[in-house]
């Protein structure tokens, strides 16, 4: 099974494992509430996916792959926040041409971004988007086995967001979400730049399990 075909099933999963959550309309929960409280954490699983084409003209071609991804949001009040976002773990990619296999590379990216999330903080389902500045760990370059080291510079720049919170109860809920980021980022061969400007411009999609404070 792909890794997107699991991320499908895991946000079904996510999206039927409270039968109490879909018994709601999209007005407010009916007990307690979510209002007012202002941490908020996620964690769940992301699958990341570079640009297919980094070198136009290269035929060169890199692999996306999954990773978990940790979240921690200060909400400012119940529509805006300020979200901290990286992955726990590293994504490893395999670069690929027209003979197979080149090499592989890590990345562990981190982000912080300004978010809106529409509605009100008790209704069942909540939209949000975001947008902020990314950089990326870039790590194990192995683009040149048995010659000298083939290494990549730090990708950073922008990165938006576009997610759904499905509100489970007060405290718990259900997330999915998408995040682009546009950055460039230069190899280097022994230290010295042989190519400039390599486009990555990774996407994400990601679901997982939140809990507010």
């Amino acid at each position: 099974m792909s890794s997107l075909r699991k991320l499908s099933l895991a946000t079904a999963i996510a999206l039927i494992a409270s039968p109490a959550a879909f018994a709601q309309d999209s007005g407010p929960l009916s007990t307690d509430t979510t209002s007012g409280k202002r941490v908020s954490v996620v964690g769940g699983v992301t699958l990341l996916q570079p640009e297919s084409d980094p070198l136009p003209g290269s035929r060169i071609d890199v692999d996306g792959g999954p990773a978990p991804t940790l979240s921690a949001t200060y909400h400012v009040n119940d529509n805006i926040g300020v979200e901290l976002w990286g992955a726990a773990d590293k994504f490893n990619h395999r670069v690929r041409g027209d003979d197979g296999k080149i090499g592989t590379i890590e990345q562990q990216p981190v982000a912080l971004s300004g978010q809106y999330h529409f509605g009100q903080a008790d209704n069942t389902f909540r939209p949000f988007v975001g947008l902020g500045y990314y950089q990326s760990n870039i790590s194990n370059e192995d683009l040149n086995p048995g010659g000298d080291h083939v290494g990549l510079t730090t990708p950073k720049g922008a990165i938006g967001t576009v997610g759904l919170d499905l509100n489970i109860t007060p405290t718990w809920f259900a997330r999915a979400d998408a995040r682009y980021m546009r950055a460039r980022a230069d190899a280097q061969l022994a230290g010295e730049t042989i190519e400039r400007d390599i486009k990555l411009d990774p996407w994400t999609v990601g679901v997982g399990v939140g809990a507010r404070f």
